[in-house]
């Protein structure tokens, strides 16, 4: 089965209940979430999915499309700096990865093959957050 099946759909469609609005008082990382929410997944942009992977929102609908973008350009800079996408993407649970074990392998085979160049300007504790990733045991299941 296609996970991209329902990219004209929202994540408030396919992950329920759709959210309330956002109380008057929240942050604008909230109001941002919940209006991610409501977009159709074909329109979420690499910030946007950076900022619902960070913030562990309907992974299962996220990663497929994170991955998609990092297989093509893994250093992709989503917001911050290059390779901030992909740093967001490894930190995710392994509960949200268990359920992509194909897509994990791929997202490690391209890690592994990047260059130390491309990885040596990320932020401190980075090269031990891909390494980490790499380095998993449920992968070599």
């Amino acid at each position: 089965m296609d996970r991209l099946l329902h990219l004209d759909r929202t994540l408030d469609q396919l992950d329920p209940p759709a959210w309330a609005p956002p109380g008057v008082h929240t942050t604008a990382l909230v109001r941002t979430v919940h209006e991610l929410r409501q977009v159709p997944l074909r329109a979420l942009g690499p910030a946007d999915l950076r900022t619902l992977v960070t913030q562990q929102v309907a992974l299962p609908h996220v990663l497929p499309l994170t991955v998609g973008l990092l297989l093509d350009e893994p250093m992709l800079d989503a917001y911050f700096y290059e390779g901030d996408l992909l740093l967001a993407a490894v930190d995710a649970p392994a509960s949200a990865w268990s359920l992509f074990p194909d897509l994990r392998v791929r997202l490690c085979d391209v890690i592994k093959s990047l260059p130390d160049s491309a990885v040596s300007g990320l932020p401190r504790g980075s090269v031990e957050s891909l390494a980490r990733f790499v380095a998993d045991p449920e992968l070599r299941r």
